[in-house]
């Protein structure tokens, strides 16, 4: 008994429970304990040598059963189980407690992640182990851990401590370089403080601190110097080891080092897909992953002095001009070239690119390879050749289709014209890449891919690149996959990265879709180079966004005449003593023995001769063409067109009932799909208008889509909620209510071989939305785009889409679209931000000339058309809205569509249309005369009132109330841009005995009054005063109060209708 208890003591966890029970009661404790788990059974036969699956340990029936066999094994140590025999060995030669009994080998294969322990016995170096079957140190298991930790942080962390910076200031320990660590990798890479060394001038950390001391990891996973030579096997999570399965220590932290700590820093580790993540590391870890051929080395560096050499040109011929050149950041030419060489050769036909202004030229230049004579001549203050007003030259866009003489293959580069808003272009280079797309019938974005660089300052200071990343994997929106490219100076014009920005990236916008981002030096172009063809094969192989951060410098200012020292003394000195990378790079080469510096010379010398000649055609020039830098070409569209004739937009009555009847039925022979009772009732509702011959709003606008798309012209309604439309008119996805998923949209399925139809809601997004859709409006002009704004005046977050693009860009950039924007107005009670589309600054931006009448003659409408920069327009009944929606398509060219729509007369009784105002022979009506019983008599019309939208219905409905439809006139101006001239002399001299008067809803600054005022006196040549009816001026669009709404609405028609 004294022997088992002996033995007891060596049990755990029983032995820390003992001191309850009494020393000499221990079997009775053990079998009464509630802690143990185990059932305990008594039995009397005894087979000392039975196998554990009979008897496993502590299934003993008594202590006196544990002593017996203690005997037996004291007697002969083979009369017992081998497992017995070595519990009592162990215990006996004084093993710690639970530490004696050791569990039986298993022959199971080992799961993932898992090896037999025996196979680390060679690994086991100094610490040593026992001989099989003996005990297996602790050490050894814990140390493997440890080292599959080193890796992760690595993997996780290592970019915080990669030397990045090609001046050497962004380092935030500012203690050590990279050589003076000597692969003793810092505490940071465990503990993840940001001291990432990335910045190329080496002033600051990545967090913007430099607070960390430099530790070093040891202490922290116990490691001595002594273990640097012992060997570990490594997990299937890393692939450094390339074909060795096991690593020293040393040669682990060497190559980690080389691999995350140099001058690539990569953020990966957040990305939820353990395929990504190892595609990224086996493209990182695999040694020799990164050396190339001398051929490549040539290569990079003949399109490093081609970058160079170009602002080299520039700033010696032009000292004095802005043109916002790329010096100290030249890599990022060859690594666009990279990147467009590896995608061409991967599939990419097409490449829309979008960019800030820095560094445009080049690209124009190097990139595109656009001639030189052209950039040149912008240069020259010369007179263009075509309309437009134009833009400063490091605006402009370009379209270009060339050979890649590395690949052999037909490459499309476009670079769409971008205003000085850094990164609004972003959103239009995704539509304009979707679209073609779609055109091409691209579904997985193999063909046709969009590559947008950005600056640093804007990457994380515009919302609108939030916006556009959100768009990245919407089923209506994704372009499968953006290559990003940020030109990070380490600088925003004067403002230091401390107080631009609170993360410790610029890139960390990338993160919330999970983009890997790969931090590079610029001062390492084989670096620059791997990572871009890295990104590259990203896109092709995930479909996904990467971005490349090429941590540079910017040479000069903001501009070349503006000066840096002023704001950043430090920065600017140590730039100052920085060699060129190309010098760098150059000088590496020579000595690896790549080139000799004779080639080196001579290839800045070829280049230097092409700029020379180039200049000197360019002076010869006269004229500067607008038109060779447009982005979006429409090859065919204009040609034989007679520019002022319109198609008609009437059609047959068959073509209307055949598509109202399809809106109005649920899905054919699908008896199963199950349809809300309500949209039942909208069905049958829509039947019964069919077949009166009439439409409501959504009818006229789903027979307006309808017959396009029999023409097959493709039609895209998009927006936030357009499927069912914000006040639940339209309908255009039905949904099973059962299935999920299960849809059905009447419009798809209209002719066999009619043009496609999407009708998409979008992210909750103006900015972001409004400009996707107008890239996409660029891109064909056989296509009706409309984006619909949920309330009207939810347009003015995407204001700078609509200044800087929509109504300016054909003058800019002689760039046509015909985007429809549908903005939801009218004063309705509903509080100021959901009553107006704020009409007067659509207004207000209309190019047409308050005091200038045009000719009159058969083409007075469409020559008006022609000459505007955009149409707007407020109609009041559907058949107006239907003609208006086809003119767009109708027109020999293309202009943008502003139009007011409405909200109470989605369902108003009296807004509705007949088929005869929509059939052939019809048309749009820009001005619609009064046609009551005051027409009749037009002489003794007292009073004639203009109005526009919604207000006629009030105006109309108090004149009955009033019995005064023979003393006042109503006329409807339709279209209120380009001002219908023509008509409203004709309207005013029909009532030449009448007063004159506009009446809006909106207050007297907003609304149209300011627009249409002097545009009356023109008309009418200051012969008759028109005077205003409305509310007065206001700074808020609508009274919050319904009361109040009502008191203003009845004093406007009190005014209105007095005589």
């Amino acid at each position: 008994m004294y022997r088992a208890r002996t033995v007891l003591t060596n049990l755990v966890p029983l032995a820390s429970l003992i001191p309850r029970a009494a020393p000499d009661r221990f079997a009775s404790w053990i079998l009464k304990s509630d802690h143990i788990l185990c059932s305990i059974t008594g039995t009397d036969i005894r087979h000392y040598s039975s196998s554990v699956a009979t008897e496993p340990f502590l299934n003993g029936s008594s202590s006196a059963y544990v002593e017996e066999m203690y005997n037996a094994w004291l007697a002969d140590p083979k009369s017992v189980h081998v497992s017995w025999d070595s519990f009592f060995r162990n215990s006996t030669a004084g093993a710690a407690p639970g530490q004696a009994y050791q569990a039986p080998p298993s022959l199971a294969e080992p799961g993932r992640n898992q090896l037999p322990i025996t196979s680390l016995a060679p690994l086991l170096g100094a610490a040593g182990a026992p001989a099989l079957g003996g005990q297996v140190n602790e050490k050894v298991i814990d140390d493997h851990l440890a080292v599959q930790a080193i890796i992760r942080s690595y993997q996780a962390r290592g970019h915080l401590v990669s030397e990045l910076d090609p001046l050497g200031i962004m380092y935030a320990d500012l203690h050590s370089t990279f050589s003076d660590r000597e692969g003793k990798p810092h505490e940071i890479v465990i503990r993840g403080h940001h001291i990432a060394k990335l910045d190329p001038l080496g002033i600051s950390s990545a967090d913007l601190d430099d607070k960390h001391p430099p530790e070093l990891l040891y202490s922290h996973y116990s490691f001595e110097e002594g273990d640097m030579d012992r060997v570990f096997k490594l997990p299937s999570t890393t692939f450094i080891g390339g074909k060795e399965k096991a690593l020293s220590l040393r040669e682990i932290l060497s190559r980690l080092e080389n691999a995350y700590c140099r001058h690539i820093g990569v953020e990966f580790m957040f990305i939820n897909s353990l395929e990504q993540c190892n595609w990224i590391r086996q493209k990182l870890e695999t040694p020799g992953v990164m050396e190339i051929s001398s051929e490549e080395k040539r290569l990079i560096l003949a399109r490093l002095t081609r970058a160079t050499g170009f602002e080299a040109f520039l700033a010696r011929k032009w000292s004095s001009e802005k043109r916002f050149g790329l010096e100290g950041c030249e890599i990022l030419i060859p690594a666009m070239k990279a990147v467009i060489d590896k995608s061409t050769e991967l599939g990419v036909e097409s490449i829309v690119m979008g960019m800030p202004h820095r560094g445009r030229l080049n690209v124009l230049a190097n990139v595109c390879r656009k001639p030189l004579e052209q950039i040149f001549t912008q240069f020259a203050a010369l007179e263009a050749a075509d309309d437009g007003s134009g833009d400063v030259k490091y605006h402009l866009g370009t379209y270009i289709e060339r050979l890649n003489r590395v690949t052999n293959k037909n490459i499309r580069l476009a670079v769409v014209a971008n205003p000085s808003h850094l990164e609004a272009v972003d959103p239009i280079v995704q539509g304009k890449t979707r679209a073609e797309q779609f055109y091409r019938g691209d579904g997985e974005g193999k063909k046709v891919m969009s590559l947008l660089l950005h600056g640093d300052a804007a990457f994380c200071g515009q919302g609108i690149v939030y916006e556009t990343f959100h768009l990245s994997d919407l089923p209506d929106y994704t372009t499968h996959g953006t290559i990003h490219i940020v030109v990070n100076n380490q600088i925003g014009f004067t403002t230091d990265p401390r107080h631009s920005r609170s993360s410790p990236y610029c890139t960390d916008v990338a993160r919330v879709v999970n983009a890997p981002i790969f931090h590079v030096n610029s001062d390492d172009p084989e670096a620059v180079m791997h990572v871009c063809k890295i990104a590259a094969e990203w896109r092709a192989t995930f479909h996904k966004d990467v971005v490349i951060d090429i941590v540079s410098y910017r040479r000069n200012g903001h501009n070349e005449i503006d000066e840096p020292m002023f704001t950043q003394p430090l920065m600017y000195r140590k730039i100052k003593t920085t060699p060129h990378v190309l010098d760098k790079y150059s000088k590496r080469l020579i000595e690896e023995g790549v080139v000799t510096t004779e080639e080196v010379k001579d290839v800045r010398d070829k280049y230097e001769k092409i700029c020379e000649e180039s200049y000197l055609n360019a002076r010869k020039e006269t004229h500067i063409k607008y038109k060779d830098w447009l982005d979006s070409p429409w090859s065919g569209f204009f040609e034989g067109k007679d520019p002022l004739k319109v198609s008609p937009t009437g059609v047959k009555e068959d073509t209307l009932v055949h598509i109202g009847k399809r809106m109005s039925s649920p899905p054919p022979n699908a008896a199963e799909f199950v349809i809300h009772k309500g949209i039942e009732r909208i069905l049958r509702s829509r039947m019964e208008m069919v077949e009166s011959r009439t439409v409501d709003w959504a009818l006229g606008e789903g027979m307006a889509f309808g017959s396009l798309l029999k023409e097959g012209i493709h039609v895209r309604l998009s927006g936030q909620d357009v499927e069912r439309g914000t006040f639940s008119h339209r309908h255009h996805v039905l949904h099973h209510q059962l299935v999920d998923k299960a849809t059905y949209r009447p419009l798809c399925h209209l002719y066999p071989d009619q043009g496609p139809y999407t009708v998409c809601n979008s992210s909750l997004s103006e900015f972001g939305v409004l400009g996707f859709e107008l890239g996409y409006s660029m891109t064909n002009p056989n296509a009706l785009v409309c984006w619909e704004a949920q309330f009207g005046d939810f347009n003015n977050t995407a204001q700078c889409i609509i200044d800087q693009f929509i109504s300016s860009g054909q003058a800019k950039w002689v760039r046509q679209s015909g985007l429809v924007m549908l903005n939801p107005h009218g004063l309705e009670g509903m509080g100021p931000e959901h009553s107006s589309a704020r009409l007067e600054r659509f207004l207000q931006m209309s190019s047409d000339d308050p005091d200038y009448f045009p000719p009159e003659s058969e083409e007075f409408a469409v020559r008006q058309l022609h000459d505007i920069n955009w149409i707007v327009a407020n109609c009041s009944t559907p058949a107006n809205y239907f003609h208006i929606l086809r003119r767009q398509i109708a027109l020999p060219f293309r202009k943008p569509l502003i139009l007011m729509t409405p909200k109470s007369l989605l369902r108003h009784p009296e807004a509705k249309s007949s088929f005869d105002e929509m059939t052939e022979n019809t048309q749009f009506l820009r001005v619609i005369p009064d046609q009551g019983p005051a027409s009749q008599n037009p002489s003794s019309v007292k009073k004639l009132l203009f109005c526009t939208g919604k207000v006629y219905y009030d105006l109309r409905k108090a004149r009955e109330e009033r019995k005064l439809e023979g003393d006042i006139a109503i006329s409807r101006v339709e279209q209120i841009s380009p001002f219908p001239y023509d008509l409203i002399k004709k309207e005013c001299a029909k009532y030449s005995n009448a007063s004159l008067a506009w009446a809006q809803e909106e207050a007297k600054n907003q609304g149209s009054w300011t627009y249409v005022q002097p545009r009356f006196h023109t008309a009418l040549s200051g012969s008759r005063d028109v005077s205003y009816v409305g509310r007065p001026t206001a700074a808020s669009p609508a009274t919050g109060s319904k009361m109040q709404h009502l008191k203003e609405l009845n004093a406007l028609l009190d005014d209105a209708l007095s005589l």
